[in-house]
């Protein structure tokens, strides 16, 4: 059976224990057992990391040793999953500019919060498959850096200071032989009961990450 790894705290503002507590709930449904770390230990031990399917940080900002981040990188390279949601994966391990470009950017504000519209941009990957086109959405709208080399599954249109630019709001890479699915959705937990398209789109990230889908 395949399974995730979860890697929930860092700040407490993101609730990392209840996104976690959904997430696996969700991945359960479709037959992908979880493990719950509340540790950084363990991801300086890539035999360790490499039972898993696809690992899923939930820890934002805090730090990354030297070794836990080289062994993360290994597992990721040697075909282990990388996926994660908004500040968690986005906003982990600041500073730490291996982990940044494995996971395609990171997030640099907020200015806007409350309403926006997020607009798939691929209609073909099998994480957008029974999305709409676009979807209405409230929450922080975040800005973020990002590699142009990542592949963009949906996007949205942030305007701030009388300017507007695209924002990649969800992504997808190829790290070595690992997949890796980010996206910029799911402050809060009731986000994800109240939003029935980001939840999708989430559990199909995680999944493809883990090549169960």
């Amino acid at each position: 059976m395949k399974k995730a790894l979860f890697v929930s705290g860092g700040w407490e503002g993101h609730q990392p224990g209840k996104i976690v507590q959904i997430l696996s709930d969700a991945l359960a449904e479709h037959g992908l057992a979880s493990e719950v770390t509340t540790q950084l230990d363990g991801l300086a031990d890539t035999a360790y990391l490499r039972q898993f399917a696809v690992i899923s940080p939930c820890w934002t900002m805090g730090t990354l040793t030297p070794e836990q981040s080289a062994s993360l990188q290994a597992a990721v390279r040697g075909g282990v999953g990388l996926a994660g949601v908004h500040g968690g994966m986005g906003d982990a391990f600041r500073g730490n500019l291996d982990y940044e470009w494995m996971a395609g950017g990171h997030f640099v504000g907020h200015p806007h919060v409350g309403d926006y519209t997020v607009r798939v941009k691929d209609c073909t990957s099998a994480i957008t498959q029974g999305l709409p086109l676009t979807f209405a959405y409230r929450s922080e709208q975040y800005y973020m850096m990002i590699d142009p080399a990542v592949q963009v599954l949906a996007d949205t249109e942030y305007v701030y200071e009388g300017r507007s630019c695209t924002m990649p709001v969800a992504w997808v890479r190829q790290w070595g032989q690992g997949r890796v699915f980010y996206s910029a959705l799911g402050h809060a937990p009731e986000e994800f009961t109240q939003f029935p398209a980001m939840r999708t789109l989430t559990v199909q990230g995680l999944r493809w990450a883990a090549g169960a889908l």
